[in-house]
């Protein structure tokens, strides 16, 4: 016997996928229906939607991430750094080593462990923390999805550091 079929195994998947009618491959992933998912229904077979509850009142798309106005791109109007809202994984090197740690930016605020700030709309930031006995400064800019910088403590040591959006 050629080796064209040398496994039942085999031969089941062939037929299988031979005399298996069409409509059970349309039912995989997002096209359709799958086994042990109720919330989902093969197209033209959903049920009246007048027996659903209402939609969330929950946005697509938070505020902060929306187009702002003119005015606050160019600055005017105070506050911002809207468009650089979410969590910050930070990333410093100087003084002898590298460590990292986590920040929040809302609405233009910097805020973290022993650290606090503001963001402008143009992605220009500002830190000022202590912790150890020292305090420090940095200065840099956030741009969509990264950021850099340099900082400096009181103590007259520095260094640089990076960020990445999550």
């Amino acid at each position: 016997m050629l080796h064209a079929v040398s496994h039942p195994t085999t031969l089941i998947v062939l037929l299988t996928a031979a005399l298996a009618s069409p409509a059970a491959f349309a039912q995989s992933g997002s096209a359709g229906g799958s086994i042990g998912n109720d919330e989902k229904s093969l197209s033209g077979s959903r049920s009246d939607r007048s027996t659903e509850p209402a939609p969330s009142a929950r946005r697509s798309k938070p505020a902060a991430e929306e187009p702002r106005s003119s005015s606050r791109r160019s600055g005017g109007g105070g506050g911002g750094g809207g468009g650089f809202d979410g969590a910050w994984v930070v990333t410093s090197v100087g003084c002898g080593g590298t460590t990292s740690g986590a920040v929040v930016v809302s609405s233009g605020k910097v805020i973290g462990q022993g650290v606090t700030g503001t963001v402008s709309p143009s992605g220009a930031v500002s830190t000022v923390g202590q912790g150890d006995g020292v305090t420090f400064t940095s200065s840099g800019r956030l741009g969509a999805r990264g950021g850099s910088g340099t900082w400096r403590r009181s103590d007259g040591c520095g260094g640089t550091w990076s960020s990445a959006k999550q």
